[in-house]
């Protein structure tokens, strides 16, 4: 099946045209306005130097939906003992970088460093950051639109600590009418957390739905940390 080649026109194929594998197209820039796009239609970039970008759209897609969240007794004990401190956007360059270091900058290159940057400059990129006596073991980052998150990739320089962080994130997107996390390719480690596999076009369906109008990062507080046992009250309400 063949490849579509991005031009400097801002379109991508429809994600069903995609490869057995997932690959969407090839090529184009890493500019916000392409990088929104795509992930509005189900799209993210995932490559590594030298190749050039490559757009992904796998099927099944693995999702997460913000009230299905499952937490081990033992995490809930972790998060209770607030053994962290949970902050948002404090330092989403720490944070990417941090990740980067995590995967051998396989794929988060320095050119996707910059691009995430310039999103969360936007407000469309947000970190999310488990610290320990004040230093960062731990976080993950990703891409907020309509009532969708999208992570893109966590880290963790001590036991438990992007795990509290992926609590901390699905408190804020329960807390905050969001309806879908994106956690993108299957994993046996995220399927614990309750996340669970969808063919591309339900999640499509899905995504479309999120898509209408806009989740509030609000409902819990920014300026300052969250306690743990916060997250678990906002994960509790019905």
């Amino acid at each position: 099946m063949p490849v579509y080649r991005l031009t400097d026109e801002l379109i991508f194929p429809h994600p069903s045209l995609a490869d057995p594998g997932g690959l969407v197209a090839v090529g184009g820039d890493l500019s916000p306005e392409r990088l929104l796009l795509a992930y509005a239609n189900g799209i993210f970039p995932w490559y590594s130097d030298p190749s050039p970008i490559l757009w992904w759209s796998p099927d099944p897609r693995l999702v997460l939906f913000p009230g299905e969240l499952k937490i081990s007794r033992s995490l809930r004990r972790v998060i209770k003992k607030q053994v962290f401190t949970l902050t948002m956007n404090s330092s989403f360059g720490e944070v990417i970088r941090a990740c980067a270091q995590t995967h051998g900058e396989t794929w988060i290159t320095g050119e996707m460093i910059e691009a995430y940057a310039a999103l969360h400059e936007l407000g469309y990129a947000h970190s999310f950051e488990s610290r320990h006596e004040g230093r960062l073991v731990g976080g993950l980052y990703g891409i907020a639109l309509g009532r969708a998150f999208f992570g893109e990739s966590m880290f963790s320089a001590m036991n438990d600590a992007s795990k509290v962080a992926l609590v901390h994130l699905v408190a804020r997107l329960r807390a905050g009418q969001y309806r879908l996390l994106d956690t993108q390719f299957v994993t046996d480690h995220l399927r614990t957390f309750g996340a669970t596999e969808v063919p591309r076009p339900a999640y499509h369906k899905l995504l479309d739905a999120a898509l209408v109008g806009a989740g509030n990062f609000d409902a819990l507080p920014l300026d300052r940390p969250v306690p743990g046992r916060a997250a678990l009250a906002a994960l509790s309400k019905s």
